[in-house]
């Protein structure tokens, strides 16, 4: 029986405390919540591809309606948040490879994954603020979706011009469609930005607590696939 209980404690120390129960080796999990977090990908890039679909088919029937759409988009705006978002990707890569490394390497520790992981973070917020003050621009001239559609004529023609330099002072009916698609689009992203700060927020607190280093840190590596993802994502609605 005392054999029994000093071999049971030594399993016990032998398991470390991040490995689940239904694991036997820490590669054995990190392999399986991979594996896991690439299906999840998998069915996120089926459903974007779904709404990118439905954008091409709506695109070659209505091909006018896109040129003067891309007249009403602030490409300054979005650019800058592509540059925001290439930049998190590359801190949030740093924060993996600060786990990584461990306290003894360049850049690696708890305090450097902490500081990557804030960086991610603030670029990510950036990017909700930025797209606030155009989707404000976006309801102060009335290019609401749908049957809310209702452009401040007004505005338009001071505010924007056509590809042949002339003011803007008429919109046709199918533009309410151009801006459904298009609130539809970057929304549906917006809400995956606003997921990713909260999965990175659930990390530094983590992290704050010392859980990750060398020995683990699958779950910042599983966040940061899924942020590169939201990355690409913008890089493809972006144009």
């Amino acid at each position: 029986m005392a054999s029994d209980a000093h071999s049971s404690a030594d399993s016990h120390d032998a398991h470390p405390k991040f490995l689940a129960h239904h694991f036997d080796t820490p590669l054995q999990q990190f392999d399986a919540a991979k594996l896991g977090m690439w299906a999840f990908l998998a069915q996120e890039v089926l459903f974007f591809s779904g709404l990118f679909v439905f954008y091409g088919i709506y695109r070659s029937w209505y091909p006018e309606i896109f040129v003067y759409g891309s007249q009403l988009l602030d490409w300054k705006m979005g650019a800058t948040n592509t540059v925001v978002l290439l930049f998190s990707s590359f801190t949030a890569a740093m924060a993996v490879r600060s786990a990584q490394v461990g306290e003894g390497g360049a850049f690696g520790g708890k305090a450097w994954t902490g500081r990557f992981i804030i960086l991610t973070i603030l670029c990510a917020c950036a990017f909700m603020v930025i797209k606030y003050f155009e989707y404000s621009a976006k309801f102060h001239h009335g290019f609401l979706p749908g049957k809310y559609f209702a452009p401040n004529m007004a505005h338009v023609a001071h505010d924007y011009i056509d590809h042949h330099g002339h003011a803007i002072t008429a919109l046709p009916f199918e533009m309410r469609s151009f801006f459904g698609i298009y609130f539809m689009m970057t929304g549906v992203h917006g809400v995956h930005v606003l997921v990713g700060i909260g999965v990175f927020i659930w990390m530094y607190i983590r992290n704050a607590k010392g859980e990750f280093g060398p020995q683990f840190f699958t779950p910042i590596e599983l966040t940061a696939l899924y942020w590169h993802l939201v990355d690409l994502i913008w890089i493809y609605l972006f144009p």
